[in-house]
Formats: structure tokens, sequence, C-alpha cells
């Protein structure tokens, strides 16, 4: 048992980076032609919980090739205000990261208990 509890870290790291890169690849879909929604989700979302990108307002740096960010990124909204002014836009961690470390964490408490009934 105690064998395969040693065995799983490793796995929640590459499922964190596997998440990370899948929203990242949403990232790119950003005001694309027939992703409407998915363009109003990542505004939703970055005005809601005060956030710009899945780490950071840097993930959009590769998106534009340039230094600027969606207009959801600004601390006060306004049109154009996420293109050369790093001063107004959000900084702090996103949520997105804190929720794949909560849900890592999670699993990886549901595969311990899982574990334990197991060897019983």
């Amino acid at each position: 048992m105690w064998n395969e509890l040693i065995l799983f870290p490793p796995f929640l790291f590459q499922i964190d980076h596997y998440a990370q890169r899948d929203l990242k690849k949403g990232l790119q879909l950003f005001g694309t032609e027939g992703n409407v929604g998915l363009t109003n989700a990542w505004m939703i979302v970055q005005t809601d919980f005060r956030c710009c990108g899945v780490t950071n307002h840097t993930d959009w740096f590769e998106v534009y090739n340039a230094s600027r960010v969606p207009d959801s990124c600004c601390l006060e909204y306004s049109d154009n205000c996420g293109l050369d002014n790093p001063g107004t836009w959000w900084t702090a961690v996103s949520p997105l990261k804190l929720i794949l470390v909560l849900f890592v964490f999670l699993l990886c408490s549901g595969f311990v208990v899982l574990a334990l009934l197991h060897s019983d």
C-alpha cells in the first residue's frame, strides 16, 4: 500500500502541468472567430476574480506576441487599457492556479483514501 502512495505524487505534478497547459491553449483561442463563449468566459473570470491569465499576466504575452493583455485584466476597465500600462493590470496569483492546486490536493487525498480502503 505505501509503495503506491510513494509513487503517486509525481503524477500530481503532471496533472497540474497538463491542466495549466490546456488552459494556456485556451488563451490562444481568445478573441478568435467561433470562440465567443470562450472569450466571454475568460473575460468574466478575469474581471470577477480580479486576475489575469492562468498563472499571471505574462501568460498573455505569448498570445499577443507583445507585452499586452486583454482589457478584462485591467484594475479599472476601459477600452485599450491592456495595451501598454502594466501598472493598471491585475498582478495577483490567478485563482485558476489556486483552483488547480486545490484540485490536485483533493485528487491526492482521494487516492490516499482509496489506497487505505484497498489495503484492508
